[in-house]
């Protein structure tokens, strides 16, 4: 199942599994706290196997745009999971004044 929400009301809850779909060079230059590295085009069945069946995956990009593919390809390998897609992503949370870690 996929929802969306925005990212400037997600209330990031302790040990939320979110992955930043962006690549790697991106996703060091700022990133949300707590947010994993995992490239679109390096999902597979081995990403889901990593995360338990019961834990929700939100999901983010830069602007928007990645996320909801993300998202789609995702539910295509495993649609029993539940999919976030925190939408405006990375931009969103800068603007609303939103913490970015660098790595």
């Amino acid at each position: 199942m996929i929802r969306k929400q925005e990212i400037t009301t997600f209330e990031f809850p302790e040990g939320a599994v979110i992955w930043d779909v962006r690549d790697p060079k991106s996703y060091a230059e700022g990133h949300i706290q707590g947010a994993i590295n995992c490239p679109i085009d390096t999902l597979n069945e081995s990403n889901l196997q990593q995360v338990p069946t019961d834990a929700t995956i939100y999901i983010l990009c830069g602007g928007g745009s990645k996320a909801p593919r993300a998202a789609e390809q995702l539910n295509q390998i495993d649609e029993q999971r539940e999919y976030v897609i925190l939408m405006g992503g990375t931009r969103a949370a800068r603007d609303a004044g939103m913490t970015l870690e660098q790595s």
